[in-house]
């Protein structure tokens, strides 16, 4: 297919799919392809990969957590191709191609990238199902068999592997190292993150904040032990940081995060140019979420440098700014639709019947654990994912 014809969009996460939906039925009658491409040949609905990862309950890698791609291109033109994308090479003014890892070329008239973060440990999942099953079943058996447990980071995802730990095992030992002074970090007031830090002390959970874990074992390992920045010695069969590849990348690069993110996988877009990619890893991006500088190539989700929280459920305002102005260009229109940020929000799961929720608008509300319960915690908004990929809920 000739250059001129194809949408490329780097990336099959949430960021990725919701674009590849709203372009999809309309880039048909353009004369356009689309084309999206991941290195799995299977969608992994992140919301739900803690609880999958932590043990076998629910069966949630069952078309639960685990889902097809076949229904995401039902209304319109589209296909996904598996594979790793190494680079993007501009060849002037009409686009240019993504060359994969195995060498194959895929040519671009405009080309999105959404290749969302790199986690590390439980939630860093394989490309094929043998290998996820695997993945599962040893991190499966590591949580059983620990009885000390360590989670570097008080983030979202710390919290929530803590309550899933304590949902199957209320007696083992769980503690949180998190470098702030409460859970979570400031963009949320400090009544929401008190009571996040009193459901997980009332199940038992240990909190150790303004402190680190700088030294880890090897992925997921066993430890006798570790002994925190301030020198505080903590009993440990096991140490889990998901955020670990974030860690690394802050010490390697000398810059300060937060321990409750994951580093932004763009490596390969350096092949763009220099001045795409900020100091930490993000794509920098004009308001209308033109990577600045190359018209024609756009970015979503967790990696665009945004002054805003990672998280999935902004990628839909992600999305619409950019499949719109894609249009747009594709028909000789101004791309106008900028990107003006999205209130901060945030849903976290303490177990099946605990956590919280906070929106930030009109002075800022707060809603306990039967709103997390009700609309997240028991369903970890799987029926909202399989709706999402065009799948019967």
């Amino acid at each position: 297919m000739s250059q001129s014809k194809n949408v490329v969009i780097v990336g099959g996460g949430a960021a990725g799919v919701n674009t590849a939906r709203l372009l999809s039925p309309k880039l048909g009658p353009l004369g356009y392809n689309l084309i999206l491409i991941d290195s799995r040949p299977f969608f992994v609905h992140l919301v739900g990969s803690i609880r999958m990862s932590v043990s076998a309950v629910d069966n949630l890698e069952d078309d639960k957590v685990i889902l097809p791609y076949d229904k995401v291109f039902a209304s319109g033109v589209g296909e996904l191709k598996v594979g790793t994308v190494a680079s993007v090479t501009e060849t002037g003014a009409a686009g240019g191609f993504v060359t994969l890892e195995s060498g194959e070329t895929v040519p671009y008239a405009y080309l999105v990238l959404a290749p969302g973060s790199v986690w590390n440990d439980n939630i860093s999942f394989p490309n094929d199902r043998s290998s996820l099953k695997e993945h599962l079943a040893t991190w499966r058996h590591k949580y059983e068999n620990a009885q000390d447990i360590i989670l570097a980071g008080g983030g979202s995802v710390g919290i929530e592997t803590a309550g899933e730990i304590k949902d199957i095992w209320p007696n083992k030992n769980v503690t949180i190292v998190h470098g702030g002074a409460a859970l979570l970090n400031d963009t949320y007031p400090a009544k929401f993150r008190k009571s996040q830090a009193a459901g997980l002390t009332a199940r038992g959970v240990r909190l150790v904040l303004n402190d680190y874990v700088d030294d880890f074992p090897a992925s997921g390992g066993k430890s006798a032990g570790i002994t925190t920045r301030n020198g505080k010695k903590l009993n440990a069969d096991l140490v889990v940081s998901p955020t670990l590849d974030m860690l690394r990348a802050a010490l390697t690069h000398n810059f300060q995060v937060a321990t409750t993110g994951p580093r932004p996988n763009t490596a390969f877009a350096q092949s763009i140019g220099a001045g795409v990619l900020t100091k930490q890893g993000f794509l920098a991006v004009e308001p209308t979420l033109q990577l600045k500088g190359h018209a024609r190539i756009y970015a979503v989700g967790d990696v665009i440098a945004w002054a805003e929280q990672k998280s999935a459920a902004k990628v839909g305002g992600h999305a619409a700014v950019v499949s719109a102005n894609i249009l747009s260009a594709i028909q000789g229109k101004p791309v106008a639709k900028i990107y003006k940020g999205a209130i901060e929000m945030i849903l976290v799961t303490n177990g099946k019947e605990g956590g919280g929720a906070y929106f930030g608008v009109l002075w800022g509300i707060t809603l306990g654990a039967w709103f997390a319960r009700m609309l997240k915690s028991r369903t970890l908004l799987v029926p909202m994912a399989r709706g999402n990929l065009g799948l019967p809920a």
